[in-house]
């Protein structure tokens, strides 16, 4: 198997790949060597504000805590393009915030990419990076940062001006220089529509089998979380697993068959 790290280029290079790009999420060390002969691409997102921390949505990270995973899931992989997710509140006040924190991200994982949400809006932004040197994936349809102020999670393109909007958001984050874009929580045609009228890869969520890549955040597809979204597939379901060897072992420690000969030093 090839070991060389995938980069930005060699993703931008699979537009309308015969086989689609994959990407998981991924936080931690161990399971970023789990994946990371499997993947093309591995995101240190966000999510896990929601996934490894317990908070009700994505904007309750920072951007120390971003780097710290971000640096273990580097550290820990050899194969995978690793993207590192920006925070809520380090990059949408100016272009030059933007650039600041990106640099940083790069500089102190040495991961392969940043990511930031946001389409027109964002796009002075993208290029400030862009233009930088600093390869960026970008993030529209349905943006997690901004489901605190537009009262929770919901699925984009259902209306005309909706779909003009995510229209013109693919084509700005395109002209401003990402060499990507998740398109997350759109209706499936519109994503389609989406993925055909850019020129970079779209990686979906929640949006069509036609993107030219797909993403899930991994402790959802393993069944680690307690409520999916209707896009998440569960490809094992790893909680009643995990419950049953901590009953075991807990079990066996009351008893004190735990720790056995087996395991003590002689």
């Amino acid at each position: 198997m090839n070991t060389e790290r995938l980069t930005p280029d060699t993703i931008r290079a699979r537009k309308n790949p015969t086989e689609a790009i994959v990407c998981l999420t991924a936080y931690t060390a161990p399971m970023a060597a789990l994946l990371d002969p499997h993947c093309d691409l591995l995101l240190v997102g966000d999510s896990l504000a929601m996934v490894l921390y317990g908070h009700s949505d994505t904007t309750q990270i920072d951007l120390d805590t971003m780097i710290r995973h971000g640096r273990a899931v580097v550290n820990a992989s050899s194969r995978a393009c690793i993207v590192v997710d920006m925070p809520y509140g380090t990059y949408e006040n100016s272009p030059e915030q933007a650039l600041t924190n990106a640099h940083r991200i790069m500089d102190e994982t040495g991961c392969s990419a940043v990511k930031l949400e946001g389409g027109v809006d964002m796009a002075p932004a993208i290029k400030a990076i862009v233009d930088a040197g600093i390869p960026l994936m970008a993030h529209i349809g349905l943006q997690p940062q901004s489901s605190v102020k537009e009262g929770g999670f919901k699925v984009k393109g259902r209306t005309d001006e909706s779909v003009q909007k995510l229209l013109a958001d693919a084509k700005a984050v395109e002209e401003a220089g990402a060499f990507s874009v998740v398109i997350e929580g759109t209706v499936e045609h519109v994503s389609r529509l989406m993925t055909e009228s850019i020129n970079i890869p779209t990686i979906g969520i929640g949006a069509s089998p036609a993107c030219d890549g797909q993403i899930l955040v991994t402790d959802d597809m393993l069944g680690l979380t307690p409520r999916q979204p209707k896009f998440v597939k569960k490809f094992t379901n790893l909680q009643p697993l995990v419950g049953k060897a901590i009953e075991e072992y807990a079990n066996d420690v009351r008893t004190r068959r735990f720790p056995g000969e087996e395991q003590l030093y002689k």
